[in-house]
Parts: C-alpha cells; structure tokens; sequence
C-alpha cells in the first residue's frame, strides 16, 4: 500500500512539473521600454500588430516573440567628406534615435533586429556629404548653426523611410586638414599685419597733423610778433626781456648755491677794494659744496 501510495505522489509531481513546464513555454515577458512583435509559422509570418509591457500568451513552437528595444539611443556617427572649394573635413554627427512602435513589424521585416547598424552609418555618411559639399569651409565655422539644421531636417526625412525618428541631431566635432588649417593661420597673421600697418599709417597722419597745427601757431606767434613791433618798436622786446629776467631770478633765488651781494654806494668792496661813485652792479655768487 506504501508503495503504490508513492507511485501515486510520483505521478502527480510529474504532471504538476511537466504542466508548470508547459505554463511557462507559452508565457513570455515584454519588460518596461521594450516591445514584441510576433512571428506565427501558421499565419503567414511576422504578425502586423505591437505587444506593449507584461506578460502575453504564446504557442509554442508555433509562434515566436521578438523583443525589440524602443527607448532613444545616442550614436556618434563620424565621416571625412569635402567641402565646396574641396578642402578635406573631419566631421562628426550626434544623433539621438529611436523606432517607431507602430512600425515595429515592418522594421523587423525589412530589416532585422540590428537595424541601427545598417542604416544609422550609411544614412549619416550620405546626408553629412550632400549637405557639407554645398558649403565652403568658411561657411561650415560661421553657419555652423544652419548647416546643423539642414543636416537634422535632412536625416529626418531618410529616417521615416526606415521606420525611425531621430529626436535630436548636432555636430559635435569639426577640423580641417593640416594644410587648410595652416592657411588660416597664415591668413590670420596677414590680416594682423595689415591692421598694424594701419595702425601705424593712422599714426603717422596724426603726428603730421600735430606738427602742421604746432608750425601754424608758431607761424601765428611770430605774426603777431612783428605787427605788434611795428606798432610799439622795441617795447615787445623789453616786455620779454623783464620778463625772462623775472623767471631768471626766481629761480636763482630758489637755489641754495647762490650768494646775493648789494653793492654799497660808497664802501669797500669785496675783498678790501673800495669803489667810488654813486653806484654800482649788484653781485650773484654762485657758490660750489663740493
């Protein structure tokens, strides 16, 4: 009895087990940014319909889901193209990229589960040279912003033919070949120089303009000089003479190595020589520390 009653456990823990296993074959889950399209042998393929997140029912060996990921990616996509005057460009393009959900059965279809291998390089390289070719490389620096834009609204239009939508794109990278980026360099001095020598052409116009205006009021000075010794003869000249004799003095008086010695209407002199007559010339001694 024992032992039929163990044979009897046996069997029903074998159905639980082999009905589990059977449970979980037809089960499959759909985790959060992810979504399945289906592929049913008996009904023609790939399903025309998306399963969202959780859990579906499936048959199996029939039917066989294919999890896909649609949450936005980022990708670097680089290229070496040329410009309009044929100067060689480094360029890279960032774009963030994403499918379609609703067009999830025909991406599969058409394309595979590694999609963005096959259309994300080609797709850049052929939008990043028809765009950069219709500019110069001058106008690739100065209309960064617009070459950006046409190169985003470009991409968007190819992508929608392969079931993506790009939410962004921007060049992230530019430079030139070694010769172009000389020439600028080169262009860049030159242009230095020119402005220097500008500068130094503006300068010496100035400094003659100042020595016109300074040798015309000279010339003025002089002018006045003579109508007004025409007009007083020589008392200009005195008024001068006084005048430079003043400025003379005051600074003999300022300085400590001069003696002033007034001379005496009927004294001796310096030294014990006398003088005779009603006057005589005042002295300045100039006298040395040293």
């Amino acid at each position: 009895m024992a032992e039929a009653a163990l044979r009897g456990l046996g069997r029903a823990s074998g159905a639980l087990a082999a009905g589990a296993f059977t449970v979980s074959q037809c089960l499959y889950n759909v985790d959060g940014g992810e979504r399945a399209v289906m592929f049913d042998s008996l009904r023609g393929g790939v399903q025309q319909f998306v399963r969202g997140e959780g859990t579906h029912f499936m048959i199996p060996i029939v039917q066989r889901p294919i999890v896909m990921d649609v949450r936005t990616k980022p990708r670097e996509i680089p290229s070496v193209t040329g410009t309009k005057d044929l100067q060689m460009v480094n360029i890279k393009l960032r774009v963030l990229w994403r499918p379609i959900v609703e067009e999830l059965p025909q991406l599969y279809q058409e394309l595979g589960v590694d999609f963005d291998e096959r259309v994300l390089p080609s797709v850049g390289n052929e939008v990043l040279k028809s765009i950069v070719a219709q500019y110069n490389a001058e106008e690739l620096l100065s209309k960064r912003e617009e070459v950006s834009a046409r190169i985003k609204a470009e991409m968007l239009k190819r992508a929608k033919i392969f079931h993506l939508i790009f939410d962004d794109v921007a060049i992230t990278h530019l430079t030139f070949g070694r010769e172009y980026m000389k020439a600028i360099e080169m262009k860049q001095v030159a242009s230095q120089e020119a402005e220097r020598q500008q500068w130094v052409v503006k300068k010496a116009e100035q400094e003659r303009q100042a020595v016109v205006t300074r040798a015309e009021g000279e010339a003025e000075a002089a002018q006045i000089i003579t109508d007004a010794m025409e007009k007083t003869g020589n008392a200009i000249i005195e008024v001068r003479r006084i005048d430079a004799a003043k400025e003379i003095a005051g600074k003999l008086a300022s300085s400590r190595n001069i003696v002033y010695l007034p001379s005496g209407g009927g004294g001796s002199g310096v030294g014990g020589s006398g003088s005779s007559g009603g006057g005589g010339a005042n002295l300045l001694l100039g006298i040395d520390t040293k």
